[in-house]
């Protein structure tokens, strides 16, 4: 988004007038105060706006410190004598980037100071002045970082979400579990009248959903219980919450699961449904044991998401094309691979969407099962009343399927039958779990899969990655020399030469990290005839590697870069997420 100067800015966003700039203007260069401070004086706008709109004119995030979460993680990292002796204040750590928030962004020897007691790349962020000092007392106050941490268990710490969300769930210190559960039974919509542990969780949850949120971790520790959620594929602290709290506060996500909350000493899966205004949610509920206490994570799906379809998940417009070309065929093995969480399952749901017409049965063996689809049988297993994937299929055989889709091929029994239907005249869609797509082949052999089989059904396989997209209302363009994306596969003809590519600028609304929602990256190998014989003779990995990319593979580094020179991404994510040792 182009910059606009401070001014122009408070004008678009309605906080201030036209003839009220044009009054604090002259009175500016009258009194030779600055324009920002003129504002603020004439009652024009708070100093809130005035700063959000000075940082956006200079290029810088600003941070709202009334407003947002500060995470200990990035309290921790810095001594408090580096903070009060600059009056800046750490408010957000990802991997080896710290943000911090300062009335003076341009006051190097304090960005060098962060830089050098953390050892984190700094990037400086504006906040008024005076919600810094507030920050930093609510924060530090008059002891250490290590004190404040050992007070949690009395008193919640200074984090405005937390604070909110226990003011509105009415919950107090010093209450005993009991008090604060009622009896556990409770329901959700009973509004002011049901347990102030109650709304805690529902709140807690209601959140991580309205900050697009994939997963809800509750985190046991020695002092207090840490909430993170994962947000577009990262895990970001959101809360922590008092100790004394804990015991409820799981008891009640266990209730809602239907899990045992007399048993604390195995894991136990559970499932929670929920509504978002208009929105139905599914929580899949797993509980873990750890020697502070039970951690629970959700995974926050939803049923009504428009997520699915083939042109939202970043395919190219080649790999695409070649995609629906392959699922067009009526029988063969079309498998997606990657690590957990990489896209796998809403690929998949993306191609039976599309497939999914009057014509044809398609049937599902899935665990569990993650999106409904209209006029498509999913089947749920259930390994305790003996439904397995294998024992699915073999009864799929005799419901006359078109398309049949294995959650995932786990065993060699599975993978026998699947590729029985596909030899038999169906189209069949599975996952396996591979770091590439060459490398699929090889995984089915070592399940005890013959390769003439593999050659003779599988017609493609595509591998991917999930990474966060650029803030795309947010952006800004930086210069690299060509050799900095070598290693990305990129075409070097002149080292010294710029390339022109973007980066996010952080935002309150991106969580300061100038990213928001994700991207895929893809490596889709289309089986011909000189890979399918390297299969058989049972070839090394690099061999069929190019062969495949002889045939048109685009591996997933390449795709990385793509993306990254479209304005999609950045080399940073695409590192992140794809790169392994050996590259």
């Amino acid at each position: 988004m182009p910059r606009v100067s401070m001014v122009e800015f408070l004008i678009q966003k309605g906080y201030l007038k036209k003839e009220q700039a044009d009054e604090a203007i002259k009175v500016s260069q009258q009194t030779n105060a600055s324009l920002e401070k003129t504002i603020v004086q004439l009652g024009f706008c708070g100093e809130r706006e005035v700063l959000q709109a000075k940082a956006q004119e200079a290029g810088l995030g600003f941070a709202d410190l009334d407003r947002m979460t500060i995470e200990s993680s990035a309290l921790n990292v810095v001594p408090e004598r580096i903070v009060k002796n600059h009056n800046a204040i750490p408010v957000r750590k990802d991997g080896q980037t710290l943000w911090i928030a300062m009335a003076n962004p341009s006051n190097l020897a304090a960005i060098d100071d962060f830089r050098i007691a953390s050892g984190c790349r700094v990037v400086p962020v504006l906040a008024v002045p005076g919600a810094i000092d507030d920050a930093i007392r609510k924060n530090y106050g008059g002891g250490t970082v290590v004190q404040a941490e050992k007070e949690t268990a009395s008193k919640p710490v200074a984090n405005s979400n937390f604070a909110q969300i226990m003011a509105e769930a009415g919950v107090k210190q010093g209450k005993d579990a009991d008090e604060l559960l009622g009896d556990g039974r409770e329901d959700d919509a009973a509004g002011a009248d049901a347990a102030p542990i109650i709304k805690l969780a529902s709140a807690i949850i209601q959140q991580a959903i309205s900050d697009r949120a994939s997963d809800i971790h509750i985190e046991p520790g020695v002092r207090a219980i840490r909430v993170r959620y994962r947000i577009d594929g990262v895990l970001m602290e959101a809360m922590t919450v008092p100790k004394n709290l804990m015991a409820p506060l799981i008891s009640r996500y266990k209730i809602m699961a239907d899990m045992n909350i007399a048993e604390r000493r195995i894991p136990q899966d559970g499932r929670i449904e929920v509504k978002s205004g208009n929105k139905e949610i599914d929580l899949r509920v797993s509980s873990i044991p750890t020697p502070f206490g039970e951690k629970i994570v959700m995974r926050i799906l939803d049923k009504t998401s428009v997520m699915i379809g083939l042109e939202k998940i970043g395919f190219t417009e080649e790999n695409q094309l070649r995609i629906e070309e392959l699922v067009s065929q009526p029988n063969g093995m079309f498998l997606c691979t990657g690590p957990t969480g990489s896209g796998k399952t809403t690929t998949q749901y993306s191609v039976l969407n599309k497939l999914n017409t009057v014509g044809v049965n398609i049937i599902t063996a899935e665990d569990p099962i993650e999106y409904q689809l209209n006029g498509i049988a999913q089947v749920q297993m259930n390994r305790k009343a003996g439904l397995t994937f294998a024992t699915a299929l073999r009864a799929y055989l005799r419901q006359d399927p078109d398309i049949i889709m294995v959650g995932e091929m786990r065993d060699l029994e599975t993978a026998e039958i699947a590729i029985e239907a596909s030899l038999t005249g169906h189209l069949v869609l599975s996952t396996l779990h591979t770091n590439d797509a060459p490398s699929a082949t090889l995984r089915m052999i070592d399940m005890g899969v013959e390769p003439y089989l593999i050659s003779a059904t599988v017609i493609g396989v595509l591998a991917q990655r999930l990474g966060r997209r650029i803030d795309s209302e947010n952006k800004e363009p930086y210069e690299v020399p060509q050799i900095d994306l070598r290693r990305f596969g990129f075409n070097v003809t002149n080292p010294d030469e710029l390339v022109t590519l973007y980066r996010g600028i952080p935002a309150e609304y991106n969580r300061m990290t100038g990213y928001r929602g994700r991207t895929g990256f893809h490596e889709l190998m289309v089986m011909n005839a000189e890979i399918a014989e390297l299969v058989v003779r049972r070839a090394p990995l690099n061999d069929i590697k190019e062969a495949a990319k002889a045939g048109g593979m685009r591996e997933l580094r390449e795709d990385g870069l793509y993306k990254v020179l479209q304005g999609i991404t950045t080399p940073e994510e695409v590192m992140r997420v794809v790169f392994t040792a050996g590259f």
